[in-house]
Order: C-alpha cells, then structure tokens, then sequence
C-alpha cells in the first residue's frame, strides 16, 4: 500500500485545515478564483478535478467487460445498490430531515439546496476512490475492474436522467443544458480520454499503462488535495459561521452510508459472495463520486449555495465513514 493510500484521512484532513484557513486569510482569492468561469463551469475546479480523476480512467479496461457474465452476481448486487436503490433513499433522507424534522431551524430556501446537493452525491457512484477502497480491503482488483467499467458506462447514460427526476420530484429547477454539459465534462469526456490514452499505450507495449498511471499518480494526489483545498476554501466562512447546518448535512450523509453498506452487505450474504468480491461491491455502492457531485452542484447551483455545501460535507464525510467501513469488511467480512 502506497503512501497516500495508508495516510489518506491525514492528507485529506489536512487539506480541509488549509483549505478553511486560507479561505478565512484570504477570501478575495478565492473569490477571484469562484469568477473564473465558463458556461457555469468554473474552470480551477474543472481542471483539478480532470487531473484527479484523468488517471483513474486510463485504468478502466473495458475490454474486460465482455467477461461481465463469468460472475454476474456481484456486478449485479453493485449495480442494484447504485442504481435503483441508493440515489433514491438518498433523496428520502434529504426530504425527511430537511423538510420535517429539520424545518424549524433551516429556512425552505436553504432546505432545498441541502437535498439537492445531497441528490447529486446519490446519483453519482464512486469511480476514482474505487481503486483504493478495493485495494484496503483485498479485494479481486480484475473484478473491480469490471465493476468500474460497467457502472461507468452506465453512469454516461443515466446520471443526468436520474439527477433530474428526483431534482424534479423535490421541486428543484434544474437547467437541463447544464446537467447534460456537466455530465459531458466530467464523465463522458474523461472516459474517452482515458480510452483513447489506454489504446495509445496499450500499442506500445502490455506493460505501458501500469508504466504511465504510475508516473500520473502523484499528480492525482496533487488534484484531490488541491480540490479539497479549494472547495473548503470557498466555504470557509460558512463553515466557521454556521457548524450547526454541517452536523445537520452530516446526520443523513452517514446514516446513508452505514444504510447502503448493510444493504450491500446483506445482499452479498444472501448471494454467498466470496470476500474479494462481496467487499469491493459494498464499498463501491456506499462511496460516491464526490467530484462530480460538486462539480455539478457548483455549475448548477453556484459556489456559494447550500448544493455546493452539502456535497462538500460529502467529502468531509466520506472518507473516514469509507474507512470505517474498510475495517468492518476486514474485520468481520473476513472472520478475522
């Protein structure tokens, strides 16, 4: 296990650090970065997420997914979870808790930005982090693979589709150009580009794209850093001003995750999956594609909305819920 891999609660924990106290330093920056933007796509997000993420696509092998039918159950039981299930408890939560039982001290306004944002962490499974989480856990790496690449294929298609009908279905309007442009920018354009990378190297030789991810790692640790930075940048004030509106985005953000992981995690008893597939399944329907989410909401919504916000407590949430998880699966997946 890498470095970053062992130590990612530090490096993210102490990306939110900076990231809040540069925003409280020096708010004006952040404020000429928020104005640099194109189409309601601000251009520094975009960029640090593409670098994020561009590694991760080259991984995906979508050669692979012919051999979907050899195991087809724990494809199945992910697939089920991110795609029928998890993005529409996720609006339930969002609708229970700020609706009723949070109402009296969130304003309808804010209240629906909340459940927006968290319909957008809902709708977008995990791509980048699958990697490591499968890899905490020991799990069948070919297999992950195939699971990637599937639920992103699927992503392409129905991200947009879904995000817009439980939007629509809490009242929330939505641009759909605007979706549709975002989806195309962070899912469907870095997918190809990391097609068309993949076939380049693959050419060369068959150890080339291990070769090349290995070189572009450190450069996606730099992106998810940098982007936790300035995503906590931008809402230090809030952050700092308003903690109690955090904890209560963070109560129906972890009770998901906990939620999903036993659904997951029930189905892959019922399924009898063996403990290199049954752990990656979980995980990858619990996790989410927190950088889509935000980019989306910062297109959709504005850096400054409660969207924005609630999918960067997704991020301040999800990687010690995901590591928790990863100990659970490891400790008792596993009988050890």
């Amino acid at each position: 296990m890498g470095l970053f891999e062992r130590y990612l609660t530090v490096w993210v924990g102490l990306g939110i650090v900076v990231g809040v106290g540069l925003g409280l330093l020096a708010p004006g920056a952040f404020h000429a970065i928020a104005a640099l933007e194109l189409a309601h796509v601000n251009l520094v997000v975009a960029v640090f997420i593409w670098v994020m993420i561009y590694p991760m696509m080259i991984q995906i092998d979508w050669g692979a997914v012919k051999d979907v039918g050899k195991r087809p159950s724990g494809l199945a039981l992910t697939l089920v979870v991110n795609w029928l299930i998890k993005p529409f408890t996720m609006a339930a939560l969002g609708v229970l808790f700020f609706q009723y039982l949070f109402a009296p001290w969130v304003d309808p306004a804010s209240a629906s930005e909340y459940i927006a944002g968290m319909i957008l962490l809902g709708v977008a499974p995990c791509t980048a982090m699958v990697f490591v989480w499968s890899q905490l856990v020991k799990g069948d790496a070919n297999y992950t693979l195939v699971q990637v690449s599937v639920n992103d294929l699927i992503m392409v298609f129905a991200f947009a589709p879904i995000a817009a009908f439980l939007l629509g279905v809490t009242k929330i309007t939505v641009p759909w150009e605007t979706l549709v442009l975002s989806t195309v920018l962070y899912v469907v354009l870095p997918l190809l580009a990391g097609m068309a990378t993949r076939r380049a190297l693959a050419r060369r030789s068959p150890l080339a794209v291990a070769a090349f991810v290995a070189r572009l790692k450190p450069w996606s640790v730099v992106g998810l850093i940098a982007t936790v930075v300035l995503l906590f940048g931008f809402q230090a004030g809030t952050i700092v001003a308003r903690p109690l509106v955090i904890a209560m985005i963070a109560v129906p953000l972890v009770l998901q995750s906990y939620g999903i992981f036993a659904v997951g995690w029930a189905g892959a008893r019922l399924l009898k999956l063996p403990p290199e597939i049954a752990g990656p399944a979980c995980l990858i329907g619990t996790s989410n594609f927190f950088e889509l989410a935000v980019a989306v909401a910062i297109s959709l919504f504005g850096l400054d909305s409660g969207a924005a916000l609630a999918t960067v407590v997704g991020v301040l949430v999800e990687v010690p819920v995901m590591l928790s998880l990863v100990w659970i699966v490891n400790r008792f997946a596993r009988g050890s």
